[in-house]
This record gives C-alpha cells, structure tokens and sequence, in this order.
C-alpha cells in the first residue's frame, strides 16, 4: 500500500516538473518572439526615421540649389559638378553609402494655378486628367466643381457643384466659396478621390501639377513638366519631345527660339502659355524620396518653398509623409 503511494507521488511530482518544464519553455519561446518582434520593430522604426531624415536632406539640398541657381543662372562657364540644376521637374539621384535620395525641383509657374483657373483655362487640367486615364465625363464634372467650389455665387455650372449636392452628402458640409487655402481642401470637390489627387502608385495625382503660389491662369512652357505640356491645348508628343530637348541646352525665353518647333499651333496656345524664363514666381516644389537600398520603399516629403529674396525663403506648403510615384 505504502509502496503503491509512494510510486503514485514519484508520477505526480514527474508531472508537475514535466508542466513547469513546458511553462517555462513556452514563458521563453513566448520571451525569444517578443524580443524578436521587437528588435525587427526597432529596426523597421530606424530604417524608417533614416529615410525620413534622408528625404529632408534632399528638401534642404534642393533648397541650396534654388538659391545656388538664382545667383549663378547667367555665368558664362560652368564647372564640372557645379551645373545648375533644372527646376522643370528634373530627377536628379544622390547617393550617400548604402542609402541617399531622389528629388525633383519644380518652378510653380509651371503648374496649373488652381485660383488662378478659369472657364477657358480649365482645358489644361481636363486635358491633365484625360491624360491619365480619367473619363472626359468625370474630367468635365471635376473642373466645373472645382469653378463652383471657388466662385462666389451659388449657381454652378453645368457638370459642376453648389451647396445642393454637398448639403445631401452623408456628411454634410458647405462649398468655400472663395479661393483654395490648401491644395488638400480639393478631396472635398465633387468628383475628386484620394487617387486623383494624390496617386495610386502608377499615376501621379493632380496635387503634383497644381499651384496655390502660381496665380496666372498661363504656364510657363519654359519650366513645365511634361505631363504639363502635352496638356497645353495645341500641343503634341512631337513638340513635348523636342521642347524638353530644346531645354536641356537653353532656356527658353520668347516664342522666337522655339518657333520651328511650335508652328503653326502658336495661336492655339497662346491663350494657355508663356515663354519666359525660370524664377518669375520665385516659389519652388521640392519633391524629394528618401531611400535605404531598395528605392521602391523610400520616404517621401513634398515641400513647396516661396522666396521672399534671394536667401530668404519659407515653407508655403509642406507634407510628410506624401504619396510620390516615380
């Protein structure tokens, strides 16, 4: 009987040792993937704020050569690695040992000035959009709802937007009314999603052609991007193609030097663009990624600096993280 007891304590305590045994196993697995998940966490974040920081670098370097441009665009002879940078949205790459960034410098004269946009200037924007993908249908409600948005009045246009349509929204609210604060408050326009505005990855949202600072309802053909100019009414990939080479070597500044290559479609843009050189607004986007080996997963800053003299700037506009396809 007593040996039988004996045995029977013998297997309980193996038991109880068996079962602490896997609680700690599992209490140190349970430790070890914690860790674990904390230390890749902790590596994501550093990555991350590296890259953040890396995009920064690259707003601020865009910002010296804005400032380097204004004071050396008319020397006589360049030095090798003192060219001055195009600010037309030319991509320039910088590499700092196993990361660096990638930014773009884009004279608002270029874009398209939202409240500056009118009934005839419009067709640059539509065009923009149909370049795109979007349906000229979607493309026309767009741009009269954006008119609407800014006007003072309350009767909109045919394919556009009054208080009627935005007091029925689920969440109602009123048109401004006036102009655009912010190039952000266009979500709010009838017609406009976040992938027209910002991008979805393939296509670059309109945020990126549009300009608060720019007031003329004409772009400089001299600075634009290209998505730009082959939105100019009058303007085909030929003449894109050939302008953008033409401005690689000199800068456009009258009608007189591209000439041969606009022809007779002058008349026809005339109404939408202008020939002069860089620098007439004096305020700058800077876009600008911040990469660590694979540049497909970079941090990006969209930044939009106005001049108040040549070395004294401020912030105008600025976004970060912000959505930027190649």
């Amino acid at each position: 009987m007593q040996l039988g007891m004996k045995y029977n304590e013998k297997g309980i305590a193996l038991l109880v040792v068996l079962w602490v045994l896997t609680v700690l196993i599992v209490m140190v697995l349970s430790f070890s993937v914690m860790t674990r998940a904390d230390t890749y966490g902790l590596l994501s974040f550093k990555e991350g704020m590296e890259k953040k920081y890396l995009a920064q670098a690259g707003v601020d370097r865009g910002i010296a050569e804005i400032i380097y441009r204004s004071v050396n665009q008319n020397q006589t002879m360049t030095l090798v690695g003192k060219e001055v940078w195009r600010m037309d949205g030319t991509s320039y790459s910088v590499d700092m040992g196993d990361g660096g960034y990638q930014l773009r410098i884009i004279d608002e004269a270029g874009k398209i000035s939202l409240n500056g946009m009118t009934d005839s200037s419009g067709i640059i924007l539509k065009n923009l959009l149909i370049n795109q993908g979007i349906l000229p249908e979607n493309a026309d409600i767009i741009i009269d709802s954006i008119l609407d948005w800014k006007d003072a009045d309350d009767l909109h246009r045919l394919n556009g937007a009054e208080n009627d349509y935005y007091l029925s929204l689920p969440n109602p609210y009123k048109p401004r009314n006036a102009d655009f604060e912010t190039l952000d408050e266009l979500i709010l326009v009838r017609g406009i999603t976040p992938q027209i505005l910002y991008g979805n990855g393939k296509m670059r949202g309109i945020i990126h052609f549009l300009s608060l600072t720019n007031t003329s309802p004409q772009v400089n053909i001299n600075v634009a991007p290209v998505e730009i100019l082959a939105a100019v009414p009058g303007m085909n990939a030929a003449m894109v193609t050939r302008i953008i080479e033409f401005r690689k070597t000199t800068e456009i500044s009258s009608i007189e030097d591209v000439k041969d290559i606009i022809g007779d479609s002058y008349p026809v843009m005339a109404p939408y663009a202008v020939f002069a050189p860089g620098g007439q607004v004096a305020a700058y986007t800077v876009e600008s990624t911040g990469y660590k080996g694979n540049r497909k997963t970079g941090y990006a800053i969209l930044a939009t600096v106005s001049f108040d003299s040549p070395h004294k700037y401020h912030y105008a506009y600025y976004k970060s993280p912000a959505e930027l396809t190649p």
